[in-house]
């Protein structure tokens, strides 16, 4: 008896796993610029630079269409999180500009990327109201806060899928806390409304 099926079978095996780990490397080497190209989207967004927002989120598109071409399916998990990203600042960018939030399809992106962006962008959203309160833009403020709270509703049945959507349960349970924290701060602001101009109309 002799190994040589073995011999051959593993030559094979190991050249297939190198051309994997070989891809893997390149995936993740190459889209941390997706990644970065996003986040800068997202900082133009509340910069209110939406030129510059509108232009990263296009080249980020650009190397996602162009890296999906180069995805098997056993690579498919690499690009997730640049998926997500993308979908976190594309659905700010609608958002701002008062439009629909593109759908998965339009976006282009797997199922588990979208869900994980939207998740994400509540975040954003927050940060978004409290400039707004920052501001004493009030009305503003309640109208976000209003989308994210919608898209927490939307969200959350999405947490019983953790094990196939990593991090769900996860990402829903911070955005509970988020959207909780908002309500109290807009309450808390609209009260000070209130109360400041029962004063002034006292003063008067």
């Amino acid at each position: 008896m002799t190994l040589k099926n073995v011999k051959m079978s593993l030559n094979k095996i190991e050249k297939a796993l190198s051309d994997v780990q070989d891809a893997r490397e390149f995936l993740l080497k190459n889209t941390r610029e997706i990644i970065i190209l996003c986040s800068r989207s997202i900082i133009s967004v509340h910069k209110g630079d939406m030129k510059s927002a509108k232009n990263n989120l296009k080249q980020a598109d650009a190397l996602l269409k162009k890296y999906k071409k180069k995805v098997t399916s056993d690579l498919r998990r690499y690009m997730i999180t640049p998926e997500q990203e993308f979908v976190e600042a594309a659905s700010l960018i609608a958002i701002v500009e008062k439009k629909e939030i593109p759908s998965e399809k339009e976006l282009d992106v797997m199922p588990e990327s979208y869900v994980l962006g939207l998740m994400d962008c509540v975040g954003e959203l927050k940060r978004m109201v409290f400039d707004k309160i920052r501001i004493g833009d009030i009305d503003n403020a309640s109208k976000i806060f209003e989308i994210m709270e919608n898209l927490y509703l939307h969200l959350y049945p999405f947490s019983i899928y953790d094990k196939v959507v990593k991090e769900a349960r996860r990402k829903i349970d911070v955005d509970r806390i988020l959207v909780d924290d908002v309500r109290s701060a807009i309450t808390e602001e609209k009260r000070r409304s209130e109360l400041i101009k029962a004063l002034n109309k006292l003063q008067k």
